[in-house]
């Protein structure tokens, strides 16, 4: 098995992010990384190696993992051909097979949908040349080769590809426009959470416009300078404003639904014909349900 590192996950420890990833114990991950099943750039390391960005963890297959396999699930594609596949994700669904999740996910709908996904980013997620958290709904591009992976992943990281989220937040906000630039890293009391630190973080730029105002909420529009694990999540809680139905970020939810958070718009250069495309998905039903709950409040 496979794992490109990416932007985000560098800086971590190997073991850390193993255990993390595999859901396996830390004992018997750093047992295994000792015993060389596991190789970082063809190589042997410590357990405390850093990751860096564009890393490639080999691994040998252990009790932790589980083969991935294809099921039919309904996609909802608004843009396929030879070489990548833009779908709208539904709230709920996991990105890709982990933490202790092997179906379900848009990974096995998309093994189910195609043989042809890129496997640049480890055999686990097939085509994943980004992601949204589970409970965010909206628009994710998918690679169908390498090449096009390739091209698709400097697109990303060159900020190239545009991007734009749409969020209903606790209290008014009342500049019209605002900048928050605030380092991200991995909490030490959470490992499951994401906080506003400087240690062992990384640069965090997140942009938002004020859509509307309601009486004890704001709709907002974000676009993200850089891409760090729930970014919008942490710097809108950081600022005082979390996410609505945010179950991590927020002290108090709604309903099961999860946070009101959607990746609206997505705008990028073809790889291979260098058409711009651009594409928007509406607001879930229940994101807009909960939204006139604000609306008319």
């Amino acid at each position: 098995m496979q794992i490109k590192i990416t932007n985000e996950i560098s800086g971590q420890r190997l073991d850390v992010y193993l255990t993390e990833y595999l859901q396996g114990s830390r004992s018997n991950i750093s047992k295994h990384i000792k015993e060389g099943d596991v190789k970082v750039n063809g190589e042997k390391v410590k357990t405390g190696y850093t990751l860096k960005e564009d890393d490639l963890i080999e691994y040998t297959i252990w009790n932790e993992t589980t083969d991935i396999l294809p099921e039919n699930i309904p996609l909802d594609i608004y843009y396929e051909d030879e070489y990548i596949i833009v779908v709208n994700k539904k709230s709920g669904m996991v990105v890709h097979p982990g933490n202790g999740n092997t179906t379900g996910t848009l990974v096995n709908a998309l093994m189910y949908h195609t043989e042809n996904l890129s496997d640049i980013n480890g055999t686990d997620r097939p085509g994943i040349v980004h992601r949204i958290d589970k409970d965010t709904s909206g628009l994710l591009l998918i690679s169908k080769n390498n090449e096009v992976h390739k091209i698709l992943s400097e697109d990303f990281k060159n900020k190239k590809v545009k991007r734009k989220y749409i969020a209903l937040v606790n209290g008014v906000i009342k500049t019209d426009k605002g900048k928050i630039d605030a380092p991200i890293g991995r909490s030490e009391t959470d490992r499951k959470k994401m906080c506003v630190t400087e240690k062992n973080s990384k640069n965090a730029v997140t942009n938002f416009t004020v859509l509307e105002r309601y009486k004890t909420s704001t709709l907002i529009e974000c676009i993200l300078e850089t891409g760090r694990t729930h970014q919008i999540r942490v710097h809108m809680s950081y600022i005082k404003h979390p996410v609505i139905n945010d179950p991590v970020y927020n002290t108090k939810t709604i309903n099961s639904y999860g946070q009101m958070l959607h990746a609206a718009y997505l705008g990028f250069t073809h790889p291979i014909t260098n058409e711009f495309l651009e594409f928007n998905s509406p607001l879930e039903p229940e994101f807009l349900e909960i939204l006139d709950t604000f609306k008319n409040s």
